[in-house]
């Protein structure tokens, strides 16, 4: 069905048709395109290619599956003037990201008593599952004002970390524009009390030992050791973002946008319209809860290795932040001219080279730090971004699911997944058995695969293999 053209290592091109405005540009190992479910999301590629002002390609990172509108794991840059954004590149847990940071210990020192009580601290404080958020007051009107104007800032002025967190974040984690005037009250609502969850779902909080150093040199200049403790926090933006997508679709489709495209769900409208403008700002208001979310879940895991180990809240170093569910203003080298773009990405990382001036000083000379999740019961990878210009700058984001929630589901019926875990040495805790059997590692691609690719095809390089042994799930 697909007539895919290998260019380069681990690099495909889907051939521009009919009224494709690109082609696509699929990343992936032959292994990796041998899955019967690629076929779905590479018909999202050539959909998204059909988009106003596509500049480019349309493009699909290996961890691709399909998603709404767009692929997850799918990249598109838009003409920031003439082109268009759409809820459906970003998708509904808008700054969805990933959050490493490292302890001083090492993982094989804690006793079996010390990680029990680690995990269950990390359980009790931080909330999980569909709907669930802090029993406090929550988010006042003015609260809102703050974190969308300060992003992660304001969490840190409330005491829930330190100001070097920042330079650890992407975009220093607050995207500009965010005006909370442009999210609806139901959405205010919906997110009042879920500052510092987790969510539900592919989110968790993750803590295992860096396993293997691919490049030995970039990991010491981030002073991360073999051995170490890691902890990894995945999450986004909560009820908040998801009602700022479903707001933003509703009135899209009500305006006739949806027509004339190859999938309704891909709606669009022009970046500079009202109607534009209007999204980017209530998306970023979006994207600055979900830096917030992130930095007080770390400050809650600070807490808890504080109480149960006695390390001190500044000895858990963050590595880095990034989204992998965004839209963003960025600036390209475009046949021979320089032009704004609007990125999406989703399901996919910003993957930025040694040079780039938005990084902090350390990692300009590295290229930012790159994270991809896996499974949860074999790896998690860390990577650097070389920068390269064909995915405008863009990675993976994680393994990427193999298989649906329901199939996993039915897969796991009958058996005990915990105790499964734990016999590969993972302690487990969730909210509920379903989104257990929904998460389990056959639900997920290989991770090694997925990260080989990536660095066959020079978008990011391996620097460490991470191995979890303690994860609360959503």
């Amino acid at each position: 069905m697909f007539n895919l053209q290998k260019i380069a290592p681990s690099t495909y091109i889907l051939p521009k048709e009919g009224a494709m405005r690109v082609p696509g540009l699929i990343i992936a190992s032959e292994k990796l395109l041998k899955n019967s479910e690629i076929e779905k999301p590479l018909e999202q590629v050539r959909n998204v290619a059909h988009l106003q002002g596509i500049v480019g390609h349309s493009i699909a990172m290996p961890d691709i599956h399909w998603g709404y509108g767009f692929p997850i794991g799918g990249v598109a840059a838009t003409d920031a003037e003439s082109g268009v954004i759409s809820p459906g590149g970003v998708g509904y847990d808008i700054n969805c990201g990933v959050r490493l940071a490292v302890a001083p210990i090492q993982f094989k020192s804690l006793n079996q008593h010390q990680k029990e009580n680690l995990l269950n601290e990390i359980f009790r404080s931080i909330p999980s599952g569909v709907g669930h958020g802090h029993k406090s007051e929550g988010l006042t009107d003015k609260d809102y004002e703050q974190l969308i104007k300060k992003g992660a800032q304001w969490s840190i002025e409330q005491g829930y970390g330190f100001l070097e967190d920042l330079e650890h974040t992407e975009s220093r984690g607050n995207l500009a524009g965010g005006d909370i005037h442009c999210v609806s009250q139901y959405a205010k609502e919906r997110g009042r009390k879920q500052l510092g969850s987790i969510g539900s779902g592919n989110h968790f909080v993750e803590i295992g030992e860096v396993q293997t150093l691919f490049l030995p040199e970039i990991a010491a200049a981030w002073n991360i050791e073999k051995g170490q403790t890691y902890i990894l926090i995945h999450s986004g933006s909560r009820g908040f973002g998801h009602q700022v997508c479903q707001d933003s679709l509703d009135v899209f489709i009500k305006h006739g946008y949806s027509k004339d495209l190859p999938d309704p769900q891909l709606v669009c409208v022009p970046i500079q319209s009202e109607l534009g403008k209007h999204y980017f700002s209530a998306m970023a208001a979006a994207a600055n809860f979900a830096f917030n979310n992130r930095q007080q879940i770390l400050h809650h895991v600070r807490k808890a290795f504080s109480k149960i180990l006695e390390i001190g809240g500044k000895e858990i170093r963050l590595i880095y932040d990034v989204c992998h569910n965004i839209a963003k203003f960025e600036t390209y080298l475009v046949n021979g001219t320089m032009r704004k773009l609007c990125v999406h990405r989703k399901g996919a990382t910003r993957a930025f080279g040694p040079g780039e001036p938005e990084l902090a000083e350390i990692y300009r000379k590295t290229g930012q730090p790159v994270l991809v999740p896996g499974d949860m019961g074999n790896a998690s990878h860390l990577m650097v971004g070389v920068g390269n210009q064909l995915t405008w700058c863009s990675s993976c984001h994680g393994a990427g699911r193999a298989k649906s929630r329901v199939q996993s589901l039915k897969a796991w019926q009958g058996r005990n997944p915990v105790k499964f875990m734990e016999e590969k040495g993972v302690l487990l805790k969730a909210s509920s058995y379903r989104t257990i059997a929904e998460e389990m590692p056959d639900a997920y691609k290989d991770v090694d695969d997925v990260v080989e690719a990536v660095q066959e095809a020079n978008l990011a390089r391996m620097v460490a293999r991470l191995r979890p042994h303690l994860v609360v799930k959503g």
